[in-house]
């Protein structure tokens, strides 16, 4: 397992749309692993692969708050087959857009079907943060990032505030 460097606003490749993972290989076991100690070492709760420039869709997540009692998940060609009309919000955050947090509201309750590492099909119903971590996750995978949530103003603050972070070569 290694420690991946993270894809950071303003880098063009957040916005690509992921590519199905297809067989699960060791090279896909291998990535998991990584993507999940790059999520610790960061920290963070959930990380998608393009997060560490691989456009696949894989996605990691682990909302325990116990570091001695982590729950690792990861999801493969992960999709919301259902989600609740009932509405929460959250302070999210996002590793590629460190230190930038904001008011976002989702879905309260979703079902996602994926696959696991072994290739097979599963589903889960997911509510509060699981659920929010989930759909922030599956944005990442089709370009969309949790600013995109935003008005305008206030996305555009953010990305000029990262644009300029990026010419002086910094993080914001």
């Amino acid at each position: 397992m290694a420690v991946r460097p993270l894809v950071i606003l303003p880098d063009s490749r957040l916005r690509l749309s992921s590519e199905p993972v297809g067989p699960v290989t060791d090279e896909i076991r291998k990535l998991a692993a990584d993507m999940l100690e790059t999520m610790y070492d960061a920290p963070g709760v959930g990380l998608a692969a393009i997060q560490i420039g691989v456009p696949k869709r894989v996605v990691t997540i682990d909302t325990s708050k116990d570091e001695n009692a982590r729950e690792p998940r990861v999801f493969l060609d992960p999709e919301i087959v259902w989600a609740s009309e009932e509405k929460r919000v959250y302070d999210e955050g996002c590793l590629s857009i460190p230190e930038y947090y904001a008011e976002v509201e989702r879905p309260d309750r979703v079902r996602v079907r994926y696959r696991d590492l072994d290739g097979q099909v599963q589903e889960i119903e997911a509510d509060g943060l699981l659920a929010t971590c989930i759909q922030h996750e599956i944005d990442h995978l089709n370009g969309v990032l949790f600013i995109d949530h935003l008005s305008k103003l206030k996305r555009d603050r953010v990305n000029k505030k990262f644009a300029k972070a990026a010419k002086r070569g910094e993080a914001a």
